[in-house]
């Protein structure tokens, strides 16, 4: 099996589990406990209270319309991706009985939830992918507010269906509820920092082939001077996920152990390969 091939099943693997651990967050905590913490799935935690409405169903059927609005503006892997990452979330929460593992305790619901909903994430976009929902609408809703950013327009969409459930269930669920979404948050933007490596070596040639090769990773040569020995320097520059970061280093040091490697959390990576921006 090819790098290529090896990265695709560990992607679906990732979204796979990452999905699953959402519906778990939201079938056994969420949803019995009337947290509404935004997105799809919580649109329809309100509908299943006003109307009846399965979870499964609103988050299924609210994204169906958005995956064919959105096609202009995402790659067809990424949409593919994410096609699959949102009908493995409507299964799960479809087969995930609804049971309450907090028993009231609200503070508990919202770490546990919190923790779940952010670990599910973070695999699904370190997959680069979504579950569609929110994201995928404040996509579409991006290009006519072009002053804001996207990381903001989705918070305002999620803010108003956290509102909704505030309206349904009260203020102090949703206060909770606001107390899951920080959680999360933290958990998400904890997994999905990608690496940006920059290495100064006389054998830059052999680790950029390495780099190209054995990781299937782009890399750029960068020209600077050592002040200290007045020698011109070739400096790659390549950004990995965090995994290959580790593999990375070792590979550089059995080429050069003399190189200099530095290793920096990249916060914000939007090109091919990677999903990681606000």
């Amino acid at each position: 099996m090819s790098i290529s091939e090896k990265r695709i099943f560990r992607s679906y693997g990732m979204i796979t589990m990452g999905t699953f651990l959402m519906a778990l967050g939201t079938c056994l905590i969420y949803e019995p406990m009337s947290m509404v913490t935004g997105g799809f799935s919580g649109v329809g935690i309100v509908l299943e209270k006003l109307f009846g409405i399965p979870v499964f169903a609103v988050t299924f059927l609210l994204n169906v319309p958005l995956f064919f609005m959105a096609r202009k503006f995402h790659t067809r892997e990424y949409l593919f991706r994410s096609l699959y990452a949102m009908i493995t979330f409507s299964l799960a929460l479809a087969v995930i009985p609804v049971t309450s593992v907090t028993h009231q305790d609200y503070l508990m619901a919202a770490i546990l939830g919190g923790a779940f909903h952010g670990g599910g994430l973070g695999l699904v976009f370190l997959a680069g992918s979504s579950t569609g929902g929110t994201d995928l609408l404040s996509t579409l809703l991006h290009p006519l507010f072009p002053m804001m950013r996207l990381a903001n327009i989705i918070g305002i969409v999620d803010g108003i269906i956290v509102v909704a459930g505030m309206l349904v269930f009260g203020v102090r669920t949703a206060l909770y509820s606001i107390v899951a979404v920080f959680v999360t948050s933290k958990v998400t933007s904890g997994m999905r920092y990608a690496k940006i490596m920059y290495i100064i070596s006389d054998q830059s040639a052999e680790i950029a082939e390495i780099i190209l090769h054995q990781f299937e990773r782009g890399v750029t040569a960068l020209r600077g001077n050592g002040m200290y020995s007045g020698k011109e320097k070739q400096i790659l520059m390549c950004v990995v996920s965090r995994r290959e970061a580790v593999s990375m280093v070792k590979y550089v040091k059995e080429a050069d152990e003399r190189a200099f490697v530095i290793v920096a959390d990249a916060r914000e990576v939007l090109g091919e390969g990677f999903s990681i921006g606000n």
